[in-house]
């Protein structure tokens, strides 16, 4: 399959509302690839879904597109656009990406969402809370909190508190637990409550067709330590002691991108390279187990206007894939989802 097998042209886009293209995927399924293919036979403008690769520090960890590899021409948007230092929330990257996806439009592109935090793209595509700022100290409080009970505890005890929204989370997510501890604790409602309220910013005025890789579990487990393999050949160590000598706060996101703390642990002398090499591959695989189980849990079964594919990315895969996308960019109007529920 080469690319002179897709058709010449793609159909013109119908006006109202506009569409979008998200490509999703658990990391290592190769939809950086396919966003890629199908931004340049569109053409289209890539923006960044994932809440590691928007941190330039990260370029190796978080396996950001290398442009000649991906096509020189494809513009790439919102990859390693923060520093280290900050912190991207997931209504910050909501207000970057329909910036960019504005501007893509104005060139005459179809916006193509590639990534697999389900946080951001719940923002963008259902909206987000508004919930109050909370303060330093009590931030401070939640950290001590989690440290002295674990998130079994903490778990434990938002399920004493807050059953409805304990409920959402698993009892190892340590962000998430201690987000809502320090929700609850900042206005007295809980997290789950703020959420069903009416939202300041609702569903971005936008229409998506969502293209689901979902490659078989030993495959995806396989390309996951291969792909870590890869990073540090390609200087993910030197990455990673570079960070390390910033002396940024350990508690920043992305200090807690994967790899991080395992290949820090083989810097310091706790482990072998061997040995962090093997952590952090199983961090991988873990987490991207978990990224699977959220899209077969709640984006395919609440989405209609969507296409999967059971498999890694295959250019074999473009002829159906321009397809399905073809069709969604001649409809109007797609059907009316019901809303995720990517809590």
């Amino acid at each position: 399959m080469t690319k002179t097998d897709a058709p010449s042209s793609p159909p013109a886009l119908s006006p109202d509302p506009p569409p979008a293209v998200i490509v999703a995927g658990p990391t290592a399924s190769g939809k950086s690839a396919l966003a890629a293919a199908l931004a340049a036979r569109l053409p289209g403008t890539v923006i960044n879904a994932d809440s590691m690769q928007i941190y330039r520090d990260l370029p190796v960890l978080s396996a950001q597109p290398d442009a000649p590899a991906t096509g020189g021409d494809v513009p790439h948007r919102l990859y390693g656009r923060l520093d280290a230092a900050e912190r991207c929330s997931a209504g910050r990257w909501r207000a970057l990406a329909l910036a960019e996806m504005e501007a893509a439009r104005g060139e005459g592109r179809v916006p193509l969402l590639c990534g697999g935090t389900g946080l951001y793209l719940k923002a963008l595509t259902e909206g987000i809370a508004a919930l109050p700022p909370i303060p330093a100290e009590l931030r401070e409080r939640a950290v001590r909190r989690l440290a002295a009970l674990g998130p079994a505890g903490l778990h434990a005890e938002l399920l004493g508190r807050d059953p409805t929204t304990a409920a959402k989370l698993h009892p190892n997510d340590r962000q998430r637990l201690q987000r809502a501890w320090e929700v609850l604790e900042a206005t007295g409602r809980g997290l789950a409550d703020w959420q069903a309220a009416p939202n300041a910013a609702g569903p971005a005025p936008w229409r998506f067709l969502w293209l689901v890789l979902l490659p078989p579990r030993a495959a995806l487990a396989a390309a996951c330590d291969t792909r870590f393999e890869a990073m540090v050949a390609a200087g993910a160590v030197e990455e990673v002691r570079r960070l390390l000598a910033r002396g940024l706060d350990p508690r920043l996101p992305a200090m807690k991108a994967l790899g991080v703390s395992e290949l820090a642990d083989h810097l310091s002398g706790k482990v072998t390279l061997e040995e962090a090499v093997a952590a952090a591959q199983q961090a991988t695989r873990r987490y991207a187990k978990r990224q699977a189980t959220w899209l077969r849990t709640q984006v395919l079964r609440h989405i209609k206007n969507a296409y999967v594919m059971e498999t890694q990315f295959s250019e074999y895969q473009l002829p159906e894939t321009f397809s399905k996308v073809d069709e969604f960019l001649l409809t109007t109007r797609t059907p009316k989802d019901r809303v995720l529920d990517l809590d």
